[in-house]
């Protein structure tokens, strides 16, 4: 009987472990992501490696509250974004088709990159139990390695906050 429930304990300690992969952490080499945008293109951080730094704003769901109001914080006062030499994007893994209409929605003039299949999520350790994305902030150098995490969004404030972060990051202007 000890031998069964020892084995059914090793076999359930193995299917979680590898879910439990170690979190981010500044410092660390961001993963790399191909992700198809509600513009029709496909972004990927490998295009923007040695030529700029990247913003990769994770949200839940297309369509809700908090994220609308993210969504159009960004869309309204972009302008203070792209001060900065920095692409930004917000992700999500709805389906490519929702992320456009919530882009013509909300008026968004950047990209919302689609992640259905949820890969780049769990890469970046923002895929929630409930399988949508956690509403997480990564900012990510030139260089490719993150600068900065950021789990605590205020979607209303959400343009005016990235682009303090990015000052204070010291990423250059334009």
């Amino acid at each position: 009987m000890n031998i069964i429930r020892s084995f059914t304990l090793l076999l359930a300690l193995a299917c979680v472990v590898p879910a439990m992969a170690e979190e981010l952490a500044v410092g660390d080499p961001a993963p790399d992501f191909s992700l198809l945008g509600s513009d029709g293109k496909r972004h990927a951080l490998a295009d923007f490696k040695g030529k700029q730094a990247v913003v990769l704003a994770w949200y839940p769901r297309a369509f809700t509250s908090g994220c609308t109001v993210e969504c159009k914080s960004l869309a309204e006062n972009g302008h203070l974004i792209r001060e900065y030499d920095v692409t930004y994007f917000m992700a999500s893994v709805d389906e490519v088709d929702e992320n456009r209409r919530f882009a013509e929605e909300t008026e968004a003039d950047f990209p919302l990159l689609s992640d259905p299949d949820k890969q780049v999520a769990e890469a970046y350790g923002v895929l929630a139990m409930m399988g949508f994305a956690k509403r997480h902030t990564f900012y990510i150098g030139a260089d490719g390695t993150i600068l900065k995490i950021d789990r605590s969004i205020s979607p209303a404030t959400s343009a005016q906050d990235m682009a303090a972060n990015l000052a204070a990051l010291g990423i250059p202007k334009r």
